[in-house]
């Protein structure tokens, strides 16, 4: 009955896409000064979403698993920009990846907002407090 709960697996999905941002904005940041480098940033969650990925399957993460799919299904491929700003052409900006920071932490507290209030929901509804 409970096994196949998809707002955790939206919820999950919604953390572990913050997690992977987070860690390109830090990659970004950490090269601001380096010259030739490109800032890389990946899909909104909500486009990602949107286009169709489901986590609702099992993932097989290597060939020998049995049932399961290759891969996530879900497309966040890296996305780098072309030119750089700088004379050095360094395209990092040091103030938008710090705002794109303050949103991957909004994304990543607001999907462990929904995984606990749905897990108090069904704590609530098995009798449980």
């Amino acid at each position: 009955m409970f096994t196949e709960l998809n707002v955790f697996k939206i919820a999950y999905s919604m953390a572990t896409h913050a997690g992977k941002r987070q860690a390109l904005v830090s990659q970004n940041i950490a090269n601001a000064d380096t010259p030739g480098y490109h800032a890389k940033d990946i899909k909104p969650f909500t486009e990602v979403f949107a286009a169709g990925a489901r986590p609702s399957s099992m993932v097989a993460t290597r060939a020998s698993h049995l049932n399961g799919a290759a891969g996530s299904g879900m497309d966040w491929a890296v996305i780098s920009s072309d030119a750089g700003s700088d004379p050095n052409d360094n395209s990092v900006s040091v103030e938008t990846e710090l705002l794109k920071g303050v949103e991957t932490k909004r994304q990543h507290d607001r999907a462990m907002s929904i995984y606990k209030s749905s897990m108090n929901v069904l704590r609530a509804s098995l009798g449980k407090s």
